[in-house]
C-alpha cells in the first residue's frame, strides 16, 4: 500500500503532525511525516527540511540559510514541490496549520496529479480558500481552533480529517477503460445550449470534459492541457478574458491560452460570454459602472454589457495570445450574438459592440494555413454554429 504524506512545520507543530501520523496509522495505512519547518526541527520527523530543502535547485542553504522568513518559505514551497516530484510511493497528502503552513503546504499539493487524494486542514479554510486551492482538486477542512495543541476540539477535527485521508487512500476509484480521447469545453449558463449540443455530436468518439468558465475552471481546463491529459479543446466559453480586463470577479489570468500555445494542441475556440462582466450582488458593482446596462443574473450575480471599446480590447486581447500558438487554431465567430441574452430582443444585444469584437479579431489575428478564424451567420447557441464548431474540431483533430 501506498504512504501518506503528513507535511507541515515540525518546529511549530510536531505533536499535531504527530497525532495525524498515529491516527492514520492506527488505521491500517502507512504514513511519512515531512518536516518542512525553517526555523528548526521536529524530533522525529521522517523527512527531514534539510532533506526537502535539498530539492531546491539553489541547494539547502537557498532555503534554510535565510532571515527572512518569507523568503525562507517561499523557498522551502520550490523545494516541496520538487521533493514530491520525487516520490512514487505517495498515496495520499495531508497537512494542516495557520495561513503560513496551509501556503506553503498547498502549493506542494498544486503540483500533485488531480485524483491524488489531498486533505488541508487549515484555519483559514472558511475564508477565500481560491488562492491555495487554485485549478486542483484540494479538499480544505475548517480547523475550528488553531492547529495549537491537542484539545477537545482539534482531537476531533484532526481525527476526522486522518480518517477522511485513510477513506481516500484505501477506497480508491477504480479506473474506467476508454479508447476515446478527452477533450475539454468551456461553458456558462447563456452558452449551456451550445456546449450541450458540440457535447451531443463529439461524444461518441470523444470524452468531453466541461469546464464552468469561472476564472478558475479556464485555468482547472489549461492545467490539464499542461499535464498532457487533454488532447484538445474547444474553448466555446472565452469570457474570462472580460473579468481579467475590465475587472469582473471571475477573471482568468494572464496566462490563458498559455497551456495551448506551450502544447500546440488542436483548438477551436469562439467568443461566448464576451458581452458580459461578472460583479455579485448589484449593491456591489463598483461605482464607476453603476449607470451600465445591467442585469440580474440570479441575487448572488450582477452581469454587465460590455461596450464597443471594451470588446475591441478583448479581441486584440485573445488575437494577440493566440498568435503564439503554433498548433492548429480555429476562431469561430456568431454573427448574430454571443450569448442566450444577447439575441434580438434580449437584455444585451447590441450588434454594434459584438462587430467591434469581431473586426479586432479579425483585424489583429494572423491568419495561417493552420490558424484562421471563420464568421458564421449563426447565434451561438444555434445548432448550426455548434455543427460547425465540432466540424472545425473534427478537421484539425484527424
Amino acid at each position: 500500500m501506498k504512504k501518506v504524506y503528513v507535511i507541515g512545520t515540525g518546529d511549530t507543530k510536531e505533536r499535531e503532525l504527530q497525532y495525524v501520523k498515529s491516527m492514520i496509522e492506527a488505521a491500517g495505512v502507512p504514513a511519512v511525516f515531512v518536516d518542512i519547518g525553517t526555523r528548526g526541527s521536529a524530533k522525529n520527523a521522517d523527512v527531514t527540511p534539510a532533506q526537502v530543502a535539498a530539492h531546491h535547485e539553489k541547494g539547502t542553504g537557498a532555503v534554510l540559510d535565510l532571515d527572512d522568513r518569507g523568503a525562507a518559505v517561499g523557498a522551502m514551497s520550490e523545494a516541496l514541490c520538487r521533493f514530491l516530484a520525487t516520490r512514487d510511493d505517495i498515496g495520499g497528502v495531508i497537512g494542516l496549520g495557520g495561513s503560513g503552513n496551509t501556503g506553503l503546504v498547498t502549493t506542494g499539493m498544486r503540483s500533485l496529479p488531480i485524483g491524488l487524494p489531498k486533505v488541508m486542514v487549515s484555519t483559514i479554510a472558511s475564508g477565500n480558500v481560491a488562492p491555495y486551492v487554485g485549478p486542483c482538486d484540494i479538499c480544505m477542512m475548517y480547523s475550528v481552533t488553531d492547529v495549537a495543541g491537542i484539545n477537545s476540539i482539534s482531537r476531533a477535527v484532526l481525527g476526522n480529517a486522518a480518517h477522511a485521508i485513510v477513506g481516500m487512500v484505501e477506497r480508491q476509484v477504480p479506473a474506467v477503460a476508454s479508447d476515446r480521447q478527452q477533450i475539454g469545453l468551456t461553458m456558462f449558463g447563456v452558452t449551456t445550449t451550445c456546449v450541450d449540443q458540440v457535447r451531443a455530436a463529439l461524444e461518441q468518439d470523444y470524452e468531453c470534459l466541461v469546464f464552468h468558465a469561472t476564472g478558475i475552471g479556464g485555468q482547472s481546463m489549461e492545467k490539464l492541457v499542461d499535464s498532457g491529459f487533454l488532447s484538445g479543446v474547444i474553448d466555446v466559453t472565452t469570457t474570462e478574458v472580460a473579468d481579467l480586463l475590465v475587472g469582473g470577479i471571475l477573471p482568468c489570468t494572464e496566462d490563458r491560452f498559455g497551456a495551448i500555445a506551450r502544447t500546440r494542441v488542436p483548438y477551436v475556440a469562439s467568443v461566448g460570454a464576451l458581452d458580459m462582466v461578472n460583479f455579485w450582488a448589484k449593491n456591489t458593482v463598483p461605482e464607476a459602472f453603476r449607470n451600465r446596462n445591467l442585469y440580474m443574473h440570479n441575487p448572488q450575480v450582477t452581469l454587465m454589457r460590455t461596450t464597443p471599446d471594451e470588446n475591441k480590447r478583448f479581441g486584440e486581447w485573445i488575437a494577440a495570445r493566440l498568435n503564439l500558438c503554433g498548433g492548429p487554431v480555429r476562431m469561430l465567430l456568431p454573427e448574430k450574438g454571443v450569448s442566450a441574452i444577447d439575441a434580438e430582443g434580449k437584455p444585451f444585444y447590441d450588434r454594434g459592440a459584438d462587430e467591434a469584437l469581431f473586426q479586432a479579431l479579425e483585424a489583429n489575428l494572423q491568419q495561417t494555413s493552420d490558424r484562421k478564424l471563420v464568421r458564421l451567420p449563426h447565434h451561438i447557441n444555434d445548432k448550426a454554429f455548434s455543427d460547425a464548431l465540432a466540424g472545425a474540431f473534427r478537421e484539425i483533430a484527424r
